[in-house]
This record gives structure tokens, sequence and C-alpha cells, in this order.
């Protein structure tokens, strides 16, 4: 990872939550290299058993903090964030899944990055990248054609957070919703392509697990949930009206779309051919969780989450402009 001598003015917040303690050395030992250059906090939100037993794991110098008691709210993940952020002691801070692995030269284009942005939104890539990576990185490149990608990791002004008082902690696409916090709140956000951060995989069965609640996001996004629920109707359409060759345009077009996301800021350095080729299984993929996400919400009345059951993904800006106006 080759990290520098000198300290960075960062601090680095990883919200984690487990539910049985297994020693992970592997993230304890990433955290400790990175806590040689940058101030490192651990906001854990594991039962107290669990917590002990992080606590000889996440050892000085990391901080291995508690989540704040006064915060109320599903997201386990929001809530460490947030504690996290109050106890930062630099203005500029990151926050990371524990599957993201920064290195010297990204740690230091985001401290640039933050000195003229609120909110930075990196751009993740898989490393390594077994078959269920490629598959997911075709979302990745999707988005990238379209815009951004979505990652498990941002930047953020620590001054800027705590101006609009955190954050909604009831949401599931919670970095979406910390994205349009601050954004509505005027807040820049910049989405550089090029600063990239590897971000390992998980295992296929977690991987399998997160499908319908992946889909489920983007109820925040009603254009794209309408388009991805409107792909199975148009395909069976096609299908009935013996009409292959649309079928299989509509497929080329998925691929040159996301090979425009691969080949955009230096991408084909990370990203393989393969996630390209990948797109028309994922956009299958998504169409149909899109529909079983649809019955979660009118059966369960949201989707499982940790333990709980999230009916909100994200706040539209209007939602978030009505709290904003009340809150100041």
């Amino acid at each position: 990872m080759g990290l520098g001598d000198e300290r960075l003015d960062l601090s680095y917040v990883l919200p984690l939550r487990r539910w049985r303690f297994e020693p992970d050395n592997e993230l304890a030992g990433y955290l400790r290299h990175l806590a040689q250059r940058v101030e490192v906090l651990v906001v854990d939100g594991s039962d107290p058993e669990v917590f002990a037993g992080h606590g000889g794991l996440f050892a000085p110098p990391i901080r291995h903090l508690p989540v704040d008691a006064d915060l109320h709210g599903a997201s386990g993940k929001a809530k460490g964030v947030i504690t996290g952020v109050r106890a930062a002691s630099h203005e500029r801070v990151v926050l990371a899944d524990d599957d993201v692995r920064y290195d010297d030269i990204a740690l230091e284009r985001m401290i640039g990055l933050l000195d003229q942005a609120d909110l930075v939104r990196p751009q993740n890539y898989f490393d390594p990248k077994p078959w269920h990576a490629r598959w997911d990185t075709a979302r990745s490149l999707l988005n990238r054609a379209f815009g951004a990608d979505y990652p498990g990791t941002l930047g953020v002004r620590r001054s800027r957070f705590l101006d609009v008082g955190g954050y909604d902690a009831d949401c599931l696409f919670e970095n979406l919703e910390l994205m349009r916090t601050i954004e509505v709140a005027g807040g820049t956000v910049v989405a550089p392509l090029d600063l990239y951060v590897r971000r390992l995989p998980s295992t296929t069965r977690h991987f399998w697990s997160q499908r319908v609640r992946q889909a489920y996001d983007d109820f925040a996004l009603p254009a794209r949930m309408a388009a991805e629920l409107a792909v199975l109707p148009v395909a069976a359409a096609l299908v009935v009206g013996r009409r292959p060759r649309a079928l299989a345009t509509g497929a080329a077009l998925t691929v040159a779309a996301a090979e425009v996301g691969r080949r955009k800021a230096g991408g084909t350095r990370v990203f393989p051919l393969s996630a390209a080729l990948l797109a028309p299984a994922w956009v299958t993929e998504r169409a149909v969780c899109a529909w079983l996400a649809v019955w979660s919400r009118l059966t369960r009345g949201g989707v499982p989450y940790a333990g709980a059951v999230l009916a909100k993904s994200a706040n539209s800006r209007r939602e978030l402009r009505r709290r904003l106006a009340t809150t100041r």
C-alpha cells in the first residue's frame, strides 16, 4: 500500500456492526497501517460481547467507539457515520465501508478535493475480481456511462456535515441520502471519475443476499426505477412479437453503454472488458429484482436490512429542503 511517513490532516471513519466475534486480522492490519498516517475511528454498533472482542482487535492508535446513545434510526451504518464525524479531530473526513481499501495516493487526492468541495464521491473498483464482482461491476460501468457511480466510501467536510445536522438514519440508501442532504444545504459535491479506490469483493452468498435490497434502493430514483420495471414487460412483448433482432439490439446497446463507462477517465486500468459484456445479464437481474422489491414493499412494507425492515430508500430533495428549512 506504500503509505508514507507524513501525518495527514484527515480522519477515517469506519462504521461497523458484526453479529458475532470473528477476528478480522486483514481489516485490523489495514487499519493499523492506515493509522500511521491518518486518524482512524471505528464506530462499533455490535452487541456488548462482540464490541468487547473488537476492543482487542482495534487497539490504539485506532479509536474504537460505541455509537452515540442519543442517535435513533434503523440504519446502524448512518448512526455510526454520524458518531464518527462528531468525534473526528479533523475537518476532512473519509467515510468507508469495511471492504474499502485506500492507498496513500487516494488519501492525498481526497485531501486536495476536500479543500474545494464539501463532499467527494470516489469510484470503487473490485480487486480481486471473481465472477460476481465482474457482474456487479457492470452496474458501476452503466452508472459511469450516464453520470457517476454510488461508491462504498465518501469524503466529507466535517463542518458542513455538522451544520446540516447529519442525515436521516432511517434510510436504506444512506450514501445517496447524505449526498442529497449536502447538496440541498448548498454544499458542493464532486464525483471525480478517476479517483479509484479499491474494494474487496463480498462472498458469493452475501452477493446473492443483496440483490433485492440493492434494487430497493432505486425507489429513491423514480425515473431509474420506472425504467427497470419496464424492462421485463418490453422484453416479453418482443418475445411474443417474435422480434429477436430488437432484443439483440437492446443487449448490444447495453454493452456499448457499459463500455463507454469503462473507458471514461482511464477506467480500462481497473475495469475488465468482461464486466461490460455482462451488462445485459446485470440489467436482466435488476429487472427481476426491481419487481421483487415492489412485492416486498407491498407485502412487508419495506425490505429486510440488518434485522429490521426499512421502508424508505432515501428522502426526496423536496422533503430535504422542507426539513432543512424547519431545522434552521
